[in-house]
């Protein structure tokens, strides 16, 4: 069994073959849905010196206890749940509540406010239902700044979002009239 700090090393080095390089350690995802086989993964994954003894109840515990559930497992076949890199993962459009959440840095704040929010570098702005996941991603980077997105004038100015899963959704660029910040968001 991995301690917590295994299961986060794991999760990122998960993270790099399924969202990032699949094609560098001789993973083809499925063109649907992102996936592959768990077996196949974890064929990989035990190639690397590191991950030499790890079984499928390793992994499959490390996708349940990832506190960002980047990970679906559905049946036999394991897949990122956002954010890759090598292929547009399509969801389909869904109608999120009133308000949804992202977290940022304070420096990225007046850029926000003046051009909205883009994917910089992503296939989606990623907007999450709860404070939690807006927290953990705004502090990685710096003071956290917590922003409220009107997801139905987003929708009348053209925004379409699609729910990922976890709470999480995506979106293409979001209008800056359509965010507001959050006061306290420390607290």
């Amino acid at each position: 069994m991995l301690n917590a700090g295994a299961e986060v090393s794991l999760s990122k080095f998960m993270t790099k073959i399924l969202r990032h390089t699949p094609e560098e350690y001789g993973i083809i995802l499925d063109p649907e849905d992102g996936s592959c086989l768990l077996e196949e993964l974890l064929d990989v994954l035990t190639a690397a010196p590191k991950w030499a003894g790890i079984t499928e109840a390793d992994v499959r515990r490390t996708v349940a206890n990832s506190e960002k559930q980047r990970f679906a497992i559905e049946g036999e076949r394991i897949r990122a749940r956002y954010g890759h890199s090598h292929t547009k993962v399509a969801y389909p459009p869904g109608e999120p509540p009133a308000l949804l959440y992202h977290g940022t840095h304070r420096a990225a704040l007046p850029v926000i406010l003046r051009e909205g929010l883009k994917p910089m570098g992503r296939q989606y702005v990623h907007l999450s239902e709860g404070l939690h996941f807006a927290s953990l991603v705004g502090r990685r980077r710096g003071e956290l700044v917590l922003l409220a997105v009107d997801t139905v004038k987003s929708a009348d100015s053209g925004v379409t979002f699609y729910y990922a899963g976890n709470e999480v959704w995506l979106a293409g660029a979001v209008p800056a009239d359509c965010i507001a910040e959050l006061e306290n968001a420390e607290n």
